[in-house]
């Protein structure tokens, strides 16, 4: 069987599809790129925002057509929209096959195979994850589904569902085999980092107790830690991150606001005080670390006072990143039925000072790692044709994947993607580096 595959959504979405294409090459599947050669084409769709609703609907409309032309015998369409919209969906689409949720997903192989479109498993296929994109240095490990959290404005746990753990001793497994498959940098995600293992009992593993063992049972270069709330950063797990340099020195906290008020009206577990706690406890102990927070402007209810504290306490903290998103009302969402919702033209201004306040923060902020030596994570080769002047381009250890800047090598020599090159920072623009090349390691 020919498999084609659209993966939309987060980089946890990404997780999931390759489990299932895993699971369906493990039963003989073949990937290929052009979906118009398939037999099946698999959906995996987004259903955070209206945007990603729409792109979702799009793409298994696509597929559909490819059915419609011949090639394509079967469309399978999963993932989070699905999730929330399934009886919809099947009313609306009926050339789709299979909507299948997440408690469904076991369902997929068996249902394909009762098509005759895919057959036994094949004894030598490894495992679990299949990669898709395009390096695989690169990798995302995700460590639980859904989330405990109540936030006003999200619409997760209506689509993934409480908190649940994944088991220690598969996620080790999980990593083992993509360093194998070439990962050299590992990003964990999750809702929340900081709730792993609070569903597996008292005495069980914490997330400390996994990175422990993952440091231990791997020798992956870099993990990275991505969506950790504050109430999570205990003094063990900054301890593990100031001790163990395979950890990168890099956090996303997400805060999302910072008056009292507004955390309150949207939520959040944090207050105004306890992100100050904890971002002050972090560069105390962490002085290289790279911050990285995301906030919500025009959430219903924000005054010009909520957003004049907003922008002051991001200039007061300094934070490396800072990701702003203007807010749209979700179905099913608290935050939904709230009436007193900013003007979008007031939201966008909104977002484009914080973000022009950022620039000049994370310009600065980054300035301090020039002169420095350090390693580069090669993504890519540059083009002669291109102007830059470099011959590479990755990432240093404060620069995670697709939501950072990148840094320019230049004289990189021969150097390969997944490799690290050992440069000295020569400038900062923006959110960007360009650095010279000292030496190549694999």
């Amino acid at each position: 069987m020919k498999l084609g595959v659209i993966s939309l959504g987060c980089d946890k979405a990404t997780v999931d599809s390759e489990r299932l294409v895993g699971d369906l090459v493990g039963h003989g599947a073949v990937v290929v790129r052009d979906l118009a050669t398939a037999d099946v084409v698999l959906v995996n769709t987004c259903g955070f925002i209206d945007a990603a609703k729409r792109e979702s609907i799009d793409a298994i409309l696509e597929a559909a057509a490819l059915k419609r032309q011949g090639q394509v015998k079967a469309v399978v369409a999963v993932g989070c929209l699905v999730q929330r919209y399934q009886d919809d969906l099947r009313r609306e689409m009926p050339e789709v096959d299979l909507f299948l949720g997440f408690s469904d997903l076991h369902k997929l192989t068996p249902e394909l195979a009762a098509r005759g479109l895919i057959g036994d498993p094949v004894a030598t296929h490894p495992g679990v994850r299949q990669y898709l994109g395009d390096g695989a240095h690169v990798r995302y490990l995700k460590i639980s589904e859904g989330c405990d959290h109540t936030c006003a404005f999200c619409a997760i746990p209506l689509m993934r569902g409480k908190h649940r753990s994944e088991p220690l001793e598969r996620l080790v497994r999980e990593a083992q085999q993509l360093e194998a498959q070439g990962a050299k940098e590992i990003n964990l995600v999750a809702q929340d980092l900081g709730h792993y293992g609070r569903d597996l009992g008292r005495a069980g593993p914490k997330l400390p107790d996994l990175l422990e063992a993952l440091l231990r049972e791997t020798s992956v270069p870099w993990f990275r830690l991505l969506y950790v709330y504050s109430a999570g950063l205990t003094d063990r797990l900054v301890s593990l991150m100031a001790d163990e340099p395979r950890l990168v020195p890099y956090l996303d906290l997400p805060i999302q606001h910072v008056t009292d008020r507004m955390l309150e009206r949207m939520r959040r577990p944090e207050r105004q005080a306890t992100i100050r706690e904890k971002v002050g406890m972090l560069r105390e102990r962490l002085p290289d670390l790279a911050l990285r927070t995301t906030a919500i402007v025009g959430f219903p209810g924000e005054t010009d006072d909520d957003f004049r504290a907003l922008c002051d306490v991001a200039g007061e903290l300094q934070f490396e990143r800072l990701g702003v998103f203007t807010y749209s009302a979700q179905e099913g969402t608290r935050a939904a039925d709230l009436p007193d919702d900013v003007p979008d033209d007031v939201k966008r201004a909104r977002q484009d000072e914080l973000v022009e306040l950022q620039r000049g923060i994370t310009e600065d902020r980054l300035g301090r790692f020039v002169g420095r030596e350090t390693d580069v994570l090669v993504d890519e080769v540059v083009s002669p044709d291109d102007d830059s002047g470099a011959t590479h381009v990755g990432r240093i250890p404060w620069q995670a994947d697709d939501v950072d800047g990148v840094t320019w090598v230049h004289r990189g020599g021969w150097a390969r993607p997944g490799e690290f090159v050992r440069v000295r920072l020569e400038e900062n623009e923006d959110y960007d580096f360009h650095a010279v090349a000292l030496a190549t390691r694999r």
